[in-house]
């Protein structure tokens, strides 16, 4: 009886080779794996930053002027006050915008490092705030751009018509309110998702957030005065949003604590 010959084994990829190591350990991984993991995520983000840099840099004075037009519309003028400042903000403004479009993959980079030590309820978890965190914040900073900075900087103007004084305003001075306002508001944004995540820990009921609204609408006011620029007007536009943000946050608490409940009672008819 001939014998035929052995076919060759088919190499594994990374993955599998990762797999067959994890198996062969109980499904552990040795430190060295993990540092091994994280150095190589870490180096994948840092790559694709500096790439993005490497990119908007050529396009720093176009996102500078994208800024600055909005200013401009409503009669402000801008005015650098040291010769590199124009520059700076240049780079600012290119490394701000790289870090934004390298936030989503930091975060799924974070999210498969610890992927591997997560249960499926905690993964699922993990996938929703991660998808509303950052979809709320982006929401948050679009309403910024387009409510509450042109009433704004429309309203700030106006306070010196009518006197000697110009909106000369200095580049460095403008652009770090621009992200002041959209860093604020897309944390504002973020109070429904973190009121879901108390709500279903347990932390938080509706009938708490009903019962504190009252000294919740004071404190948010006190927040939006601390924040913002020292004007009325600001803290208005920041404190009625997040009021209503608060309302819907019970809303939303409601409907989950009704979904837990009958997920709860399903169970218990279960067993």
């Amino acid at each position: 009886m001939a014998i035929r010959p052995r076919k060759p084994e088919k190499p594994l990829t990374k993955a599998e080779q990762a797999d067959k190591e994890a198996a062969a350990t109980g499904g552990s991984m040795p430190l060295t794996g993990h540092l091994k993991e994280m150095r190589n995520r870490i180096a994948v983000v840092l790559i694709a930053f500096v790439a993005c840099n490497v990119v908007l840099i050529t396009r720093a004075q176009v996102i500078v002027g994208f800024l600055t037009d909005m200013g401009a519309a409503y009669g402000y003028t801008f005015i650098y006050i040291s010769p590199s400042e124009l520059l700076l903000q240049q780079f600012k403004a290119a490394l701000t915008t790289s870090f934004i479009i390298c936030v989503p993959l930091i975060l799924y980079e974070v999210f498969a490092f610890m992927k591997p030590g997560l249960t499926r309820k905690e993964k699922n978890g993990i996938r929703f705030g991660l998808l509303f965190g950052v979809g709320f914040f982006a929401l948050g900073a679009f309403f910024a751009y387009k409510v509450v900075l042109p009433f704004m900087l429309q309203f700030l103007i106006k306070q010196g018509q009518g006197t000697d004084y110009v909106a000369s305003v200095s580049i460095a001075n403008y652009i770090s309110f621009l992200l002041l306002i959209f860093t604020i508001f897309g944390f504002i944004f973020e109070m429904p998702l973190l009121s879901v995540i108390l709500s279903r820990l347990g932390i938080l009921t509706p009938k708490i957030m009903r019962k504190i609204r009252g000294g919740a609408i004071v404190a948010i006011f006190v927040v939006a005065a601390i924040i913002t620029p020292p004007d009325i007007f600001s803290q208005i536009m920041v404190g009625v949003p997040m009021v209503a943000l608060y309302e819907l946050s019970i809303g939303l608490c409601i409907l989950f604590q009704k979904r837990r409940q009958a997920a709860e009672a399903e169970e218990e008819e279960a067993e």
